[in-house]
């Protein structure tokens, strides 16, 4: 089993190999559907995920010039509603500068690529560059992790590689760009990490670590499983693997959301701004 040469990471696919080898392998490369649940109960599982999405939807929107007004008509459901005007009262994107909406990079990672999709890039005047993302898991996540989360690396990461454009073709200093995570079930509570050239050197090598893991692991039959079990209970390759067949408990998971819009990693690679470095 070898990576296919056109193989393409994400912040989602490097995220799955961190936390799970074998699902890595499941989901990016053999690209296995599971009927499986990711979580109980269901319906409440598939309506988070759902109104997540629609969040997404409705700031895209916003952004991109539709009236708030105009949006607010069209809310549905208690706690989209609750996000909604969460949103329209702390104002998160209400940033000086140029907004680039759900705005994609690629740069070369070894002999692969490396692609993002970003929920906004704000262009400041003084040339720095706000990365925002949006969350709407029911817990609030706790900085350690985002610190050390996949999305946290790789967005600032490519962004100084891959965002020249945004610095009239100049590289980008690393202490130039701040990643912003809002929670819209926590508005006044927005988690802001900076960045600095150390970490984008331990990035780079890390991210790099990772690709040559995996070249490793895809020389043979299968790749390990998780060592950590208790995670497999949300996991929908569990049955799978021989860990279990009933699903975690959503109340009980550490975000209170199974899979985020952006774990559900979906790229018009067509539109994707490619720099090598």
């Amino acid at each position: 089993m070898h990576l296919p040469p056109d193989f393409m990471f994400s912040q989602a696919s490097l995220q799955d190999y961190v936390d799970c080898p074998r699902r890595f392998q499941y989901r990016h490369i053999e690209h296995r559907s599971w009927p499986a649940v990711v979580s109980e109960p269901m319906l409440e599982q598939e309506r988070a995920m759902l109104q997540g999405a629609a969040f997404h939807r409705l700031v895209q929107q916003h952004l991109c010039g539709v009236p708030q007004e105009q949006l607010g008509s069209t809310v549905q459901g208690e706690m989209l509603g609750s996000w909604w005007s969460n949103y329209q009262a702390y104002s998160p994107a209400n940033l000086p500068g140029t907004a680039y909406v759900e705005f994609s990079l690629s740069a070369s990672l070894q002999s692969y690529r490396l692609v993002a999709k970003y929920d906004l890039i704000v262009h400041h005047p003084d040339g720095s560059l706000s990365i925002l993302d949006w969350k709407t898991s029911r817990k609030r996540t706790r900085r350690e992790t985002l610190a050390g989360h996949l999305q946290t690396r790789v967005y600032r990461s490519l962004l100084v590689s891959a965002g020249s454009r945004f610095n009239g073709g100049y590289p980008i200093e690393p202490e130039c760009v701040r990643m912003i995570y809002w929670f819209a079930g926590y508005p006044a509570d927005a988690e802001v990490f900076n960045y600095s050239r150390a970490q984008y050197q331990a990035d780079a090598v890390y991210l790099t670590s990772l690709v040559d893991e995996i070249e490793g692991c895809s020389a043979g039959a299968d790749f390990p499983s998780a060592v950590r079990e208790a995670a497999c209970q949300y996991c929908v390759y569990r049955s799978l693997c021989g860990r279990g067949v009933r699903a975690g408990d959503l109340s009980e998971s550490e975000t209170g959301s199974p899979e985020e819009p952006d774990r559900l990693f979906d790229l018009d690679f067509d539109l994707v701004t490619e720099i090598a470095f």
